[in-house]
């Protein structure tokens, strides 16, 4: 079996580690992430220790950020965000193939809001700080933060939506789902990060 050389081994370090910190911010344990893909939990813990050379390969980081609802471009900027960014300028117009490597785009913004109830519990309950990003919209069970055209924030999680409706429910136990208007809303944004004190 071929052995990698440090600087090899240093990157698939780091391409793991964001990674981890990808799957960490989308709030899925690696049980979850694997199972989006058809792995075992100690099979998507191989990628995120760095144990499997195959992270390096664009169809592997594809089926693995598509598994957190990600993309292969998300990869690169949690990569700058740990630390694993090259010494270069940074693009100004998207992202840029250079063989296995990515120039991104500036990241996100992402804005923090502090929640004052638990309709997001079990997974986040009164006094937690979650990060969502404006203009991301959320998928199907997935905490949101819904901007209604008075400038109030409700957070909930998203149950759908069609062309005239936006269908959300409250967390564990709260089944009810409560249907907003599209014209009342200004936006809905999709929760991407639990901040843990």
């Amino acid at each position: 079996m071929a052995r990698f050389d440090p600087k090899a081994a240093e990157e698939l370090a780091r391409l793991a580690a964001a990674l981890a910190d990808l799957r960490r911010r989308q709030g899925l344990s690696q049980a979850e992430a694997g199972a989006a893909v058809g792995m075992t939990s100690q099979a998507w813990g191989l990628y995120e220790a760095g144990r499997r050379p195959g992270l390096f390969r664009p169809d592997v980081q594809a089926r693995l950020t598509g598994a957190l609802d990600l993309t292969p471009e998300d990869l690169r900027l949690a990569l700058a965000r740990v630390g694993g960014e090259p010494d270069r300028a940074p693009a100004t117009g998207g992202v840029e193939a250079q063989g296995r490597t990515f120039t991104a785009a500036a990241p996100p913004t992402l804005r923090r809001l502090q929640l004052d109830d638990d309709r997001l519990a079990p997974w986040a309950v009164s006094g937690v700080v979650i990060e969502y990003a404006p203009g991301r919209w959320p998928r199907r069970d997935q905490g949101c933060v819904v901007e209604t055209a008075d400038g109030r924030l409700m957070v909930r999680l998203y149950d759908g939506a069609d062309a005239d409706v936006v269908r959300l429910r409250g967390g564990a136990g709260l089944t009810e789902v409560e249907t907003l208007r599209r014209a009342d809303l200004r936006g809905v944004h999709a929760v991407v990060a639990r901040i843990d004190p």
